[in-house]
């Protein structure tokens, strides 16, 4: 594990929760997401054509609105604006490279502990031979292109799912830098004075509000109505204490970005491996739902268990 930094974090950080910037942060990275989704509540929902630029445009809005706080609406400025946003450092390399690494490792392991999760508590049956589930899903694809067979073996189109799972890591990543800036950079930064866990939480609940926009429509759980947020706010303070101390324990978002990144290539990983029959509703297959939640608590439990939690910085101080 990289040892952590003990260099002072200069400017990185106020001395107290800025509760004004924060009402501002909040307005504005969740009212740009509202506004950014408008086209998908004016008719179509998810099947709107514009769903696949609306989604990854929406999660830009953090971005804009951490930018917007520190260049226009904070007084004063961020001593380091890079500091302050978690872009650095990002020094000494090796460091880097290994909070990379278990970034990377963290974005895998939470769908794959969820899919057993879910397997062991006998609501998820795989289907590890014919792929039931996924054959399923391409072939209804498939049927609505005039198209009866899958064109290559299905155990070929499997191992090419998993492969571009580090493929579609470093895509994601590009797309998850907007959340994280704002999330695990602007938000982080400001919150630090509560401490650890106040931090933490916090930031996770803000970020799964933010998401209301497509959850009030069904995307993630099929749940389009408080529940389905409700279950996205928990999911994501789960998650969000995983990539909160990866962004504290490496003094920079970067790792986060990639956990991020990784973690929504790799999250339909149930459906990939489930069997058709009987069919798993999707809170059992996403892994923000519960079997997620619980994968999330195990790995808490292992870096709280190791003293991880104990070596970010909160505050200007290690905690």
């Amino acid at each position: 594990m990289p040892k952590p930094s003990t260099a002072p974090m200069a400017g990185a950080a106020p001395r107290v929760v800025p509760w004004w910037n924060m009402a501002a942060f909040v307005l504005l990275s969740c009212g740009l997401a509202w506004l950014v989704a408008l086209p998908l509540w004016s008719g179509g929902g998810l099947e709107n054509p514009l769903a696949g630029l609306v989604l990854p445009a929406m999660m830009a809005t953090p971005a804009v609105a951490a930018l917007l706080m520190v260049f226009v609406v904070q007084r004063p400025r961020p001593v380091s604006i890079a500091r302050f946003l978690g872009l650095a450092p990002i020094r000494p390399a090796k460091r880097f490279i290994g909070m990379l690494s278990i970034g990377f490792a963290v974005g895998i392991i939470v769908p794959v502990l969820a899919v057993v999760i879910a397997a062991v508590s006998g609501q998820l049956r795989l289907d590890l031979v014919g792929f039931s589930g996924f054959r399923a899903t391409l072939e209804a694809q498939l049927g609505g292109n005039a198209v009866e067979e899958l064109p290559v073996p299905i155990e070929v189109l499997v191992v090419v799912q998993l492969a571009s799972i580090a493929v579609g890591a470093v895509g994601n990543s590009v797309l998850a830098f907007g959340e994280e800036v704002g999330w695990r950079g602007w938000l982080i930064s400001a919150l630090r004075p509560l401490g650890l866990w106040p931090t933490l939480l916090i930031s996770g609940a803000v970020w799964g509000l933010w998401h209301a926009p497509l959850i009030l429509l069904g995307y993630n759980f099929n749940e389009p109505n408080p529940f389905g947020l409700i279950l996205m706010v928990v999911g994501c303070m789960s998650l969000g204490v995983i990539f909160g101390w990866l962004r504290l324990r490496s003094g920079n978002i970067w790792p986060a970005v990639l956990a991020h990144g990784t973690f929504n290539a790799a999250a339909g990983l149930a459906l990939l491996l489930s069997a058709a029959e009987p069919s798993a509703t999707p809170l059992v297959l996403s892994p923000l739902s519960w079997p997620g939640w619980i994968a999330c608590a195990l790995l808490i439990g292992l870096l709280f268990g190791t003293g991880q939690f104990r070596k970010v910085r909160v505050a200007g101080h290690v905690s």
